[in-house]
């Protein structure tokens, strides 16, 4: 939907920055509400408030399991104030309420303008969401404000708990309303869409309840993460979606990141691009230039949480730490090569390991939503489809609600995480509730866990939904911020230096790492090889670490403060400047 309207006049009815700025009336109003098709053109101005196409493959670049070049402020000492602080932006809010109350023309049909009313309430409910995960507490404003309403205007912060409840309604709303039960791109929100996103924010409100017991909302989470099973199992028995399997366990999950058309067995929203109205996206670009992007690199610790394919963890393998980057990729669940390039992954139909001279950090290169040729790599031409909600997100949304409640059976498992793993190549595990720790995933992850069905089920989750903006909100709702900070930024095993490695074992060095102290490499390469300088006056950034791994970005230290600040971003300061009532939390003032 986005892709071909943005340009519509009918957003210049909507056109507002702070809640007490106002549209201007216009003559086009009756043509806009009294019409079907005036309400279907204002409704997909709602859905630019969806991550852009020029942002919605990057979703996760502040994460804990990417290093990066350069650290998110947010991440800094000192760094992030409510100064520098956004986001406090209400105008996609006021062009729905907006549309809300005019849409009362009784010259369309109660069923169309019921079915409009709830693709904005989805869109109300979405607008809220990121305003309650990315600020807390918020107002809650259901109507089109005038400039009378000063109670709204210049009231408090208001409360979360009346905001999720007036968010699961809208949702409950959209879902008994909407008509569209299936779109043929996946770009335009449905009925199941609207559960999806129930499944969604009822999870984010329920464990940020039972983790952050300083909210005193402990008690009230079990009422969420039942919301969240009831949504789930409708979705789940009634709608269409379902777990793509047909191009095998090698490429059925990454099909649906590559594919030009939207895979909508699985994917139930998406943003779609077409090359013959020069609509693309620039995701190679990003996720292969030295420059453009972050030149994200997956650590260490999260690559070793992807399970070997018999099910069992790999850091139970004889010798995991000192495995060579070839050996480590081998057995491994399917998604890590359709994750990363591992050996056999091919550009233009040649090898391509690690791109070492010019990207990778780590040795763990993205390539999630890369193309496999080097014509996309340099500008804005990328033509596949980009996911913004998968039934497999429901899937997990289910199972995890499921342990929390302490309800989840093996037929759960089996029709959750198991057809997750299945689709991967997985063999072991799928049919029967864990019940032994991974020692692993506690001491690296989640030390305050100690249930085995929920640790195996967040492994799923980063392993399933990683580089898709996940991760963050996850981190935030299970009380682990922490890890943004601790969790070391390592990467592949380095025998010694000054050694040609050929990385994925096709017969062509790619890379020798060297004493930085020294001027280069003792051992004569090719020209085409990457010589990288470990550690020397040159460089505080590539080291070792004691066990001889790749570390990034040592010098730079990341910061999660103690009083969990970073759980909240803090409301702008010119916003509490023009309302005295708002106030930030007291580790934000």
């Amino acid at each position: 939907m986005k892709k071909i309207f943005y340009l519509l006049s009918i957003l210049a009815l909507c056109s507002s920055c702070e809640l007490n700025e106002f549209p201007e009336s216009s003559a086009l109003e009756e043509d806009v509400f009294g019409t079907e098709g005036g309400l279907r053109r204002y409704s997909i101005s709602f859905y630019n408030d969806l991550p852009s196409s020029s942002d919605a493959y990057r979703l996760d670049q502040m994460s804990d399991y990417g290093a990066v070049n350069n650290l998110d402020n947010f991440l800094k000492l000192n760094a992030y104030t409510a100064q520098t602080s956004s986001g406090w932006d209400w105008k996609n809010l006021r062009n729905i309420n907006h549309f809300l109350a005019s849409n009362n023309r009784s010259n369309v049909s109660e069923t169309s303008r019921n079915h409009y009313n709830g693709v904005a309430r989805f869109f109300r409910a979405y607008f809220y969401y990121k305003m309650v995960t990315r600020f807390g507490d918020v107002p809650w404003v259901d109507k089109a404000l005038s400039i009378t309403d000063n109670d709204i205007l210049y009231g408090d912060r208001g409360d979360r708990t009346v905001v999720m409840d007036h968010i699961l309604a809208d949702l409950d709303y959209a879902y008994a309303n909407i008509q569209t039960s299936s779109s043929t791109d996946g770009s335009e929100i449905t009925k199941w869409t609207a559960l999806g996103l129930k499944t969604r924010i009822a999870l984010f409100e329920a464990s940020f309840r039972k983790y952050h017991t300083e909210l005193g909302l402990a008690s009230t989470a079990n009422k969420y993460y039942k919301q969240v099973v009831d949504a789930a199992q409708e979705l789940m028995t009634k709608g269409p979606h379902s777990i793509y399997t047909a191009r095998g366990p090698e490429l059925s999950q990454r099909q649906l990141f590559v594919s030009d058309a939207a895979v909508t067995q699985e994917v139930m929203l998406a943003i779609a691009f077409n090359k013959n109205l020069a609509i693309l996206s620039s995701a190679n670009w990003y996720w292969t230039s030295p420059t453009y992007g972050p030149r994200y690199s997956f650590v260490r610790p999260f690559i070793n949480t992807i399970l070997n394919r018999d099910g069992t963890p790999y850091t139970n393998r004889t010798g995991y730490n000192t495995q060579e980057f070839y050996d480590e990729c081998q057995n491994r669940d399917y998604r890590l090569s359709q994750l990363i390039r591992t050996p056999g992954y091919k550009i233009d139909g040649k090898p391509a390991a690690p791109n070492f001279n010019g990207y990778s950090y780590t040795g763990y290169q993205p390539i999630k939503y890369t193309l496999d040729e080097s014509k996309y790599d340099n500008g804005q031409l990328n033509t596949n489809a980009i996911p913004l909600m998968r039934y497999a997100e429901v899937l997990l949304n289910y199972a995890e609600a499921r342990a929390e409640l302490g309800e989840i059976t093996d037929g759960d498992w089996q029709k959750t995480i198991g057809a997750l793993r299945s689709r991967a190549g997985i063999t072991g595990g799928t049919s029967q509730l864990p019940t032994v720790i991974d020692t692993y995933i506690k001491e690296k992850f989640f030390k305050d866990i100690d249930n085995p069905v929920l640790l195996e089920i967040r492994r799923e989750r980063q392993v399933e939904l990683a580089l898709e903006g996940f991760r963050f909100n996850d981190l935030k709702r299970w009380n682990a911020g922490h890890i943004m900070a601790s969790l070391e930024w390592s990467g592949i095993y380095i025998p010694e230096l000054d050694k040609p490695m050929d990385l994925d074992r096709d017969g062509t060095v790619d890379v020798i790492f060297y004493d930085g102290n020294n001027k280069g490499p003792s051992v004569t390469v090719g020209a085409k090889v990457a010589k990288i300088a470990i550690g020397g006056p040159a460089t505080n950034y590539q080291t070792l670490t004691a066990d001889k791994h790749l570390e990034w970005f040592k010098a730079q230290t990341r910061t999660w403060y103690d009083d969990g600040r970073q759980y909240y971003y803090p409301i702008p300061s010119n916003a509490i400047v023009l309302n005295k009532n708002l106030k930030n939390y007291p580790f934000w003032q």
